[in-house]
C-alpha cells in the first residue's frame, strides 16, 4: 500500500530533508551542538526526531513555519516543557514571527493552558528576547 501522496521517502531521505528543515528553524550552531553532545545513549533518539518531527512533520506542506511556530509553542507552554520553550521561541522569531506575535500567543495559551503556564512562558520569553 502507498501514502496518500504517493511512495514517501526513504529513511536517507527523511533524515536529509530533516536535518535541513532543523537547521533552518533552529540554526547551525544549535543543531551542531545537539550532535556534538550525542551519545550511545541518544543517538537513536536524534536520528528519531531529525527523520520523524523535522523530516516528517516539519517538512510537511499543510502549514507554513510560523504556523507550526505557535502550535509547538502553544504545546509547549500547554504542557509546561520548559526545557524546550526557550529554544522554540528563538525558532519562532526565526520562522517570521515578531515579539508581539509571540506575546499574543502566550496571552492566548493563559486562556486556555493556565495563567501559571502563561507565567513561565513570559518569564523565560523575556529571558530569551533580553526582557528580564
Amino acid at each position: 500500500m502507498t501514502r496518500p501522496q504517493g511512495d514517501g521517502l526513504n529513511d536517507g531521505e527523511r533524515y536529509a530533508q530533516g536535518m535541513t528543515a532543523r537547521r533552518e528553524v533552529l540554526s547551525d550552531a544549535h543543531v551542531d551542538r545537539a550532535i556534538a553532545n550525542t551519545t550511545d545513549l541518544t543517538a537513536d533518539f536524534q536520528d528519531f526526531i531529525t527523520r520523524v518531527a523535522w523530516g516528517d512533520i516539519w517538512s510537511r506542506p499543510g502549514l507554513d513555519r510560523r504556523s507550526r511556530s505557535v502550535a509547538v509553542l502553544t504545546s509547549l507552554i500547554a504542557h509546561g516543557h520548559h526545557e524546550e520553550l526557550a529554544m522554540h521561541l528563538r525558532a519562532a522569531i526565526r520562522n517570521g514571527l515578531t515579539v508581539a506575535e509571540i506575546k499574543e500567543v502566550i496571552l492566548q495559551s493563559a486562556v486556555y493552558s493556565g495563567v501559571p503556564a502563561a507565567n513561565s512562558a513570559f518569564r523565560i520569553a523575556g529571558e530569551v528576547f533580553g526582557e528580564s
